[in-house]
This record gives structure tokens, sequence and C-alpha cells, in this order.
């Protein structure tokens, strides 16, 4: 195995990358993905990034996220974001739940961890940082999807899934996106000052993030239905209850996020799935070449298959696993991101930007 890592660039990216090399400041937006425990792989990279790389730039950066995507730029918002990182991903390894947990109890040990993550000072720092705004999609439900649970919501995630896999735009009968942005002003429909992309379709919505609502905001962000209870009537944006960003923006679809510079996107995996119901559906997946000005950095496939059981971390290990064998297989992948991180580091002090770098 070369390279433990996989990057990808459009084209427009490539060529600025041979000009200028790996120059932090080429880079005006952070992408982060839905995806849960799946970010125990990136963490170390994560802290490469948040605590070295991206700290050399002085340039205005937006950091636009869904669920555990938001979470990850909560920690680079704040003003120690690698003993934020460090203590974000001991509270979630220290997660343990009954045999059969409802969703009371999941977001009882998610705002434990959020509780960790953000410290004393985190959600203040998030919303009045003076470089980095930060963006945070959530899903206001609609219809029966803005019920809180029980048969009225089943009804209407059935009737959303299969809305979508008409026709991605379908699912905005269900489901609105509200954008929570630090950088909020009336005058920019909520797309903040730093340049943060304006995202189309599902009747997008801006809305203030504050020191006062970063953290439901952010539990919202990440409260998958049923399985955690989500936000109801947030302060700053239109009452309802908001779910999970990611049901909208799992992977993202970066093609129409116009941008001043690049797009840097640490992921999972190196193809993106827009939306969370469009996983059942294998035609929407986009490869990262079609965005000219992406920079995708991922695992490379063959490092995923030396990892314990061939894969990185999910949300199955919870109910597959005994714990026992799950902590080891996390702090495993914990340790072993390290090699993912070392690798980005020599990529950009190597003597070729591009040396390994996919470009289609």
């Amino acid at each position: 195995m070369a390279s433990p890592l996989a990057i990808h660039a459009g084209r427009e990216a490539a060529a600025t990358l041979a000009r200028h090399g790996w120059d932090p400041a080429l880079f005006s937006l952070l992408l982060g993905a839905s995806g849960g425990p799946k970010w125990f792989i990136l963490a170390a990279l994560d802290r490469y990034l948040f605590g070295d790389y991206l700290q050399r730039s002085t340039r205005p950066l937006a950091v636009l996220g869904s669920s555990v995507g938001a979470w990850r730029h909560a920690c680079l918002a704040q003003d120690d974001p690698v003993a934020a990182i460090d203590r974000f991903a001991e509270s979630y390894l220290g997660q343990v739940y009954s045999a059969r947990p409802d969703a009371a109890e999941v977001s009882r040990a998610s705002l434990a961890t959020l509780d960790q993550l953000l410290g004393d000072g985190g959600a203040a720092a998030i919303a009045r940082h003076p470089r980095i705004t930060t963006h945070i999609v959530t899903a206001r439900g609609r219809g029966p999807c803005g019920a809180a649970g029980g048969p009225l919501l089943a009804l209407g995630l059935a009737a959303a899934a299969g809305a979508n896999a008409l026709a991605r735009p379908a699912l905005a009968a269900a489901f609105q996106r509200v954008l929570f942005s630090s950088g909020f002003s009336s005058q920019d429909s909520g797309h903040g000052d730093a340049g943060a992309p304006a995202l189309p379709g599902f009747a997008t919505r801006g809305a203030p993030l504050t020191a006062d609502n970063a953290r439901a905001v952010l539990h919202a962000s990440g409260s998958i239905p049923f399985l955690l209870t989500g936000e109801r009537d947030i302060p700053g944006a239109p009452p309802g209850h908001y779910w999970d960003g990611g049901i909208i923006d799992y992977h993202f679809d970066p093609r129409p996020l116009g941008t001043g510079g690049l797009i840097l996107y640490p992921h999972f995996r190196s193809d993106l799935t827009p939306g969370w119901f469009d996983k059942f559906l294998p035609w929407r997946r986009l490869a990262p070449a079609l965005v000219e000005r992406l920079v995708l950095v991922a695992p490379h496939p063959d490092f995923v298959a030396s990892l314990p059981l061939g894969k990185i971390p999910d949300r199955g290990d919870f109910t597959k696993l005994e714990t026992e064998e799950r902590l080891a297989n996390w702090r495993c992948c914990l340790a072993r991101g390290e090699e993912l991180a070392e690798a980005f580091a020599a990529q950009v002090a190597g003597p070729d930007p591009l040396a390994g770098v996919s470009v289609s």
C-alpha cells in the first residue's frame, strides 16, 4: 500500500495546487459529512488540519457541515481545537447503552458528549469566531415528518423515502433545509459573511447560530429520527421539529457550491452520496472529479481493508459488537488514523503537490 490516503482533485483545484502548492489560504470552504462514528478514522487528520494546517492561514474560512461533520467543525472554531477533538473522541468512546435504548436515552448520551466537546466556552467561541464562519445544516420536518415520533413520523419517513426515490427535489415536501450560520444576517439570506455558498432547493432558510442556541442546533443536526429526539422550536429559527441535517445533505452535492477559493473535504470515502435516503440509490453517488474546485481527502480502500473487520467504525457497531470488542476496534482505528495525518502532512510538505493525486 503506497499511501493510506486517496486524494481527489477537480481540474481547477488540481491546476491551482500545481501553481501554488498546498497553501492553506487557497481554501475558502471546509466541508464535513454526516457519518457518526465513521469520524474516528479522521480524528488524527482533524487534529493536524484544525490544530496546524488551517491555522497557518489568515483568510476567512467558511465551514459547512451536517451531523458529525458539524460537530467536528465545532471543535475547529474553539480556542484549542485539538483539546476539543480529544474531549469529543473520549466522550464518544465512553457511550454505553442499555440493551434496547430509546431515543431519550441516546439523546441524553449524545448531549453529554456534546457538552464535553463544547466545554465551558465552546458555544460562544463558535458563534463569535473572528475568522471562521460556521454553517450547520438541519432538516426541519414538514407535515408528518414534523412529528416528534410515533406512527405519524414513521408514515412521513416512508413517504419521504418514496418521494426521494422518484426525484431528490421531491424530498422537500417532507423536510426543509434550515442553515444556521454564525455569520447570519437578514441581508445575505443566512449564508454569512465568509462566503458560504447558497444551498439550492429544499426551501432553504437561514437562521442565526448563537452562543445560546448552538447546543440545540448541533444536537438537532445529528438527530436521526427515532434514534434520537431531535429539537423543537430552536430559538431564532422557524417553529417546528428539527432533525439530522444529513437527511438532506448527507455528503453534500458540492457542484453548486460557488466559493472564492477551493473546497477542502476530509471524508470517509471517495464518492459522495447527496442525501441520507440516497444511500439506497447507488446511481445518485457522485464522483469528486465532477466538482472543479474540490479537493477530497479520504482513506484509501486498501487502508480501510487493513482495519479491524476490514472497515471503518459505524453506528451498527453498537448492536453488532460486544462493548469491549467495539471499544478495542474503535481505539485501534483512532490510532491507525495517525497514518492518514502523517500522509497528508507529507503531501503538504512534498516537492510535487500533485504526487499521487487523482485528477479527472
